[in-house]
């Protein structure tokens, strides 16, 4: 039987891959490595680049080519053979990655190479590339006694299987609730759009009504349109009890005991490196340098904004108790009366914008705003063996046409699929054979997906989410560095890794970019000028509150990082509490259990690192105002941005990169004037 994973492609072949395939690929490339490894280190004398790290980095490239697309088709097609598959890979990949970090001669090999007459003669990339390899050496127990190295390996195989099964309850949860609604009555207030979507799902299923559920485009347009309040109690109380002891599916995928595991290995493992807590060893490899540090950062963003969040709410309360006799608001009410306000205050709703973003002009738009900052041209290629027959392949060439990169785009919202938005690594830039590996992304969202014959009509927030996701993209695609550790986003700090993708956001707030695809998906009419008007207007509408929403996240996962919390789920429970008490304006009920389904800290990457969304986007606010001094599509500034930061990948400090563009180190103002927030004087970030 021929294994499509162990064959030389260019590209996955997704439709051949099968999940026998999966385990059988992964041992023979494993073994390989471990015999590569062991000639490699066998040879005698002083080891070099091209001895030691260039034949390494071939054979790190087949694992990461053969595993990539079985970890993409987990979260985009999830089935039990195929997440059983996975999972019995997980335990080989997590002891192989601990193997190459504790091999002391592969150490001695690599410090050798550091104190060589070759080093210094060796490019920024390659050097970078050791010097993380030797920091990452120490992370990994380099140090450490045989005892407390065989307990580091254990301690990193059980926490791969945790943040693993962690996800897959989520998933798991999350499909498994749905309301068919036969009652049209409860359906007022909704747009015509999301109830079309609730008939289609509810056809697929071979049922009558309408069914919603608790993916993205089904549950967030109830908790904003539906008037009928228990309708909005019932599917809010259903997806913020996911996978806890509480709501409808009570227990049965609940994610409370593997939290506070995970957080005790987390901890066990920072103290046996010999770090205090788990997010003084997360920062070694991150651009803050000290707890402290980040701590100050997010409380400064609290200070400035808490006031303005507390008005926000306060005047909400008082909009819909005078409005409509509602004495006090909860959780489940604040998107549907921010919705009203919203509309009162400014004449204006997000449903408006709708028929004014046709996905595909969208895609088109954003192409075209690449073009004009970075020459880039995106074109599409058919033919490409895809996983599902919405996903499209687009290649990228720059302004001399060559070739940079492509990427799969999947747009669409539908079952076995994981929620949320992302871009993962399908193939990495790097020299192979004397020629350069063309770098290739998957760029994954959750948009609501065309239904009744009419295009997919995405929100304002779903096209500022689709640009977000393809500045990831850019940062992965146009690296021009040569060698995969420090290519695109790799051995970027995760505090810097979402500059380019917030920064990409700015495009879709101005007139000059949005006439370039917000157009009627029916006359072809372009955005009307009352109505781009009010969408500025409207911009900075409860920027406060949410604002203190994300520092509730990030202050909630740092603290429990920093402070040795978790020590059970009512430990867990009690500290978010602590912060709500202390930066949050809205009251959570008793029973949300939003910690139960916090994936990026308890199963992603993002463990004692959620602030680097607030962090990076003082970073893309502030390069933004150079283009907002010189003009959104000045070419000379698009080009400074690409050469200085999306080309050079993680071969120099995001910071240097950053002064290097902005002429100096970054400020919050920009970030608070973007968010109506009055800054005061100037602070660093």
């Amino acid at each position: 039987m021929t294994n499509p994973l162990l064959e030389n492609l260019t590209l996955p072949a997704f439709s051949r891959i099968r999940p026998e395939h999966i385990e059988p690929a992964i041992e023979q490339l494993l073994d390989e490595h471990r015999a590569l490894l062991r000639s490699v280190l066998d040879k005698p004398g002083q080891h070099s680049w091209e001895t030691l790290f260039r034949p390494l980095e071939d054979k790190d490239d087949q694992v990461q080519r053969a595993w990539s697309p079985v970890s993409h088709l987990h979260s985009v097609a999830d089935n039990e053979t195929l997440r059983q598959a996975y999972n019995a890979c997980l335990p080989k990949l997590t002891d192989h990655a601990t193997e190459l970090g504790q091999n002391e001669d592969l150490f001695r090999a690599t410090r050798s190479l550091a104190e060589s007459e070759e080093y210094p003669r060796l490019d920024i990339s390659r050097q970078k590339i050791i010097s993380n390899a030797l920091r990452d050496f120490r992370l990994s127990g380099i140090d450490l006694g045989q005892q407390e190295k065989d307990k580091y390996k254990e301690l990193q195989q059980r926490l791969s299987q945790l943040q693993t099964r962690y996800e897959e309850n989520l998933l798991d949860a999350t499909h498994a609730w749905t309301k068919l609604v036969t009652d049209k009555s409860l359906l007022k207030g909704l747009p015509d759009t999301v109830i079309e979507l609730a008939a289609d799902t509810a056809r697929r299923q071979d049922q009558t009504g309408w069914l919603f559920t608790l993916e993205y485009p089904s549950y967030h347009p109830v908790m904003t349109y539906a008037d009928d309040r228990k309708f909005r109690q019932g599917i809010y109380t259903a997806y913020n009890t996911r996978a806890s002891e509480q709501g409808p599916n009570a227990g049965r995928w609940d994610n409370g005991p593997l939290m506070t595991e995970i957080l005790s290995i987390r901890q066990e493992l920072a103290a046996l490196l010999g770090y205090r807590n788990y997010a003084q060893y997360s920062l070694a490899r991150k651009m803050a340098d000290t707890p402290q540090e980040v701590m100050e950062f997010l409380n400064n963003l609290a200070a400035h904004s808490r006031a303005t969040a507390q008005k926000e709410m306060a005047a909400l309360q008082d909009f819909a108790r005078q409005e409509y006799g509602l004495e006090e608001l909860q959780a489940w009410d604040i998107p549907y009366y921010s919705e009203k306000l919203r509309q009162k205050k400014f004449d204006f709703s997000q449903e408006e914008l709708r028929p004014y973003f046709p996905a595909n002009r969208v895609v088109e738009g954003l192409f075209a705003v690449v073009n004009k900052l970075y020459g880039l041209s995106i074109t599409s290629r058919e033919g490409i063996d895809v996983w599902h027959s919405d996903v499209m392949f687009f290649e990228v060439k720059d302004d001399s046409g060559k070739l940079r990169g492509g990427f799969y785009l999947d747009l669409y919202a539908r079952p076995h699929k994981r929620g949320g938005a992302w871009m993962d690594e399908c193939v990495t830039r790097r020299l192979n054979n004397g020629s350069v590996q063309t770098p290739v992304a998957y760029l994954t969202c959750n948009f609501t997906p065309p239904v009744s014959g009419k295009p997919a009509l995405l929100t304002h927030d779903e096209v500022l989410t689709l640009f977000h996701e393809f500045g990831h993209g850019l940062h992965h695609i146009l690296t021009l560095i040569d060698y995969a550790g420090v290519a695109g986003i790799n051995g970027v700090p995760w505090d810097a890794v979402e500059l380019p993708s917030q920064f990409l956001e700015n495009w879709c707030w101005e007139r000059e970019s949005l006439d370039l695809f917000a157009r009627h998906y029916l006359s072809g009419e372009p955005l009307p000028a009352g109505l781009f008007d009010k969408m500025q207007q409207a911009r900075t509408y409860h920027a406060g509150m949410h604002m203190v929403r994300q520092l509730e996240l990030a202050l909630f996962d740092f603290r429990l990082h920093n402070e040795r919390r978790g020590h059970d789920t009512d430990d867990i429970q009690s500290l978010l509490d602590e912060v709500r008490r202390d930066v949050a304006v809205v009251k959570a009920p008793a029973d949300n259990r939003f910690q139960h389904g916090f994936a990026h800290i308890f199963a992603g990457g993002y463990a004692a690192g959620y602030y680097s969304y607030k962090w990076a986007e003082v970073l893309s606010a502030d390069a933004f105002s150079r283009f907002e001094e010189n003009g959104i599509f000045d070419a000379a500034t698009g080009r400074e941005f690409l050469h200085t930061i999306l080309e050079q990948g993680g071969s120099r400090e995001p910071m240097d990169l950053f002064v290097e563009f902005r002429g100096r180190k970054p400020v919050i103002d920009a970030l608070l004037r973007h968010s109506g927030i009055t800054s005061g004087a100037s602070a660093q970030a």
